[in-house]
């Protein structure tokens, strides 16, 4: 339910530029507090590389919002987090779940619309379709930047004027969509590895096809030698490690993804129980009506011809449809531990706050947490309330922290060392105790660490909880 406003600013609204995951997530918190919202979209009007569709909060690259496990994973722990904290995009995400194993992914066009919906419908909220390129046109006080790794080059250029910083960029890859029906499962099977059940899964969520030693070096051969698209002036750009692209992992070594995404642990062939694959490519529902899969992995920016070519050289796809295939865009980010108060506020200008992958987290779910907490943080500011952030210990906290002030530079001169991050268990503070058994007695290796991941989890849970009535308290 929508509080009624008391403070004399909370009827101006904030604005936000950016329809992506953080700036919807910021735009629902912001309007669920009882302030007005202005969110501008530059799409329909001007399109990116990446967007199919002029949908709110699209997922242009993989359909997953990775582990649902908030005992053990840090990815999990933040889907419990922000389901806590009311989050419109994990509402969104759990009633557009689709089979991933241990994995929460979505039927992305449902995803999309259920957010646009909620947001269009939301009675605080104004939705304006037009490319913001001069932040200075924008009358408002509080604005929040959260345009993303897709940020126009005329925004970008303002926002690198406005913080004295050059920016930094990376390449973000797209992995290639398959038509279900064109899948061999004469020569494919369905499983999760270890037969693992997730979020609406059944332990066989994902297609696996089966490289044999002399199938995979052809393949990664091909893949180091096939075309690529060139970028001309993005040249020299890093790659971000959580999303390199599929030839990028095989030039660093040919068994690197044997041990990356075609790993074949975990997996039995249904078809030759007895013959273990040397490498398995694997293949996860992208929608709801199991219709379309996507190549887990397989992010790429290999030419469109050369995909079909060498993808169909995958035992269970010589015949496959593809309904997107792979490509690269450039994301955009800023040095925000150098840049950004502890709030998220520009420090040489205070009006300004960033949210999502711009501020150099990385992910779906770290994208939105970030806008949720920009959103929060901006309506506690037009209602003239101290907010005070989440306890370094949770997920979301600790996820602040780093892009606020946890990062260290390991350079004094030259190019910042600040690279996009990934929520995980280094970001948390260390337990105080030992980590030991129900007995009492020191663990070591897998035992033990699964035994700190919980530790880790059940401390983060107690003191979201605990932040959250001492927030609805001081709210009363």
């Amino acid at each position: 339910m929508t509080s009624t406003p008391r403070h004399p600013n909370s009827t101006k609204p904030v604005h936000i530029i950016g329809g992506g995951l953080a700036g919807s997530e910021a735009a629902w918190q912001i309007a669920e507090a009882g302030i007005p919202v202005v969110l501008h979209e530059m799409r329909p009007q001007r399109r990116t590389d990446a967007h199919q569709t002029d949908g709110l909060a699209e997922l242009v690259c993989s359909n997953s919002f990775r582990s649902d496990d908030s005992d053990q994973n840090a990815v999990g722990l933040i889907h419990w987090e922000m389901r806590q904290l009311g989050s419109l995009v994990m509402r969104a995400a759990d009633a557009n779940q689709v089979p991933a194993g241990g994995a929460l992914a979505v039927d992305r066009e449902g995803f999309s619309r259920a957010v646009t919906d909620a947001l269009e419908a939301h009675p605080l909220v104004e939705i304006v379709r037009k490319e913001i390129q001069d932040l200075s046109l924008i009358d408002c006080d509080i604005k929040i930047i959260a345009t993303g790794p897709l940020t126009s080059a005329a925004l970008a250029g303002e926002i690198a004027s406005l913080t004295g910083d050059e920016g930094l960029a990376f390449f973000d890859a797209i992995a290639p969509i398959v038509h279900r029906d064109s899948i061999n499962m004469d020569v494919a099977w369905f499983q999760s590895r270890y037969d693992k059940v997730g979020p609406g899964g059944s332990g066989a969520d994902y297609i696996n096809c089966p490289m044999t030693r002399e199938q995979y070096e052809i393949f990664v051969a091909a893949l180091v030698a096939g075309e690529k698209t060139s970028f001309k002036e993005w040249e020299g750009t890093p790659y971000f490690d959580g999303c390199l692209p599929i030839e990028v992992m095989a030039e660093r070594g040919p068994e690197t993804l044997r041990h990356g995404p075609m790993k074949p642990m975990g997996l039995t062939n249904a078809h030759n129980p007895t013959e273990k694959a040397y490498a398995v490519v694997q293949l996860r529902q992208d929608n709801a009506l199991g219709t379309l899969y996507n190549m887990v992995g397989f992010q790429t920016k290999l030419k469109h011809g050369e995909q079909k070519q060498l993808f169909r050289t995958i035992p269970g796809l010589e015949n496959a449809e593809f309904a997107r295939l792979g490509g690269l865009h450039r994301n955009t980010y800023i040095n925000s531990p150098r840049l950004l108060d502890a709030s998220l506020r520009l420090k040489t200008d205070t009006r300004l706050r960033f949210a999502g992958q711009i501020t150099g987290c990385e992910g779906y779910v770290e994208s939105a947490a970030i806008g949720l907490f920009a959103g929060r943080v901006a309506a506690a500011e037009r209602k003239g309330v101290q907010f005070a952030p989440p306890p370094p210990t949770t997920a979301l906290g600790a996820l602040i922290g780093h892009l606020t002030g946890g990062h260290i530079e390991t350079i004094d001169a030259g190019p910042p060392s600040f690279q996009p991050m990934n929520i995980n268990f280094g970001l948390f503070p260390p337990l105080t105790e030992a980590v030991k058994s129900p007995a009492g007695k020191r663990l070591r290796g897998s035992e033990k660490a699964a035994v700190r991941k919980r530790a880790l989890t059940e401390r983060a849970k107690r003191d979201l909880e605990a932040w959250l009535n001492l927030a609805r308290a001081a709210s009363e």
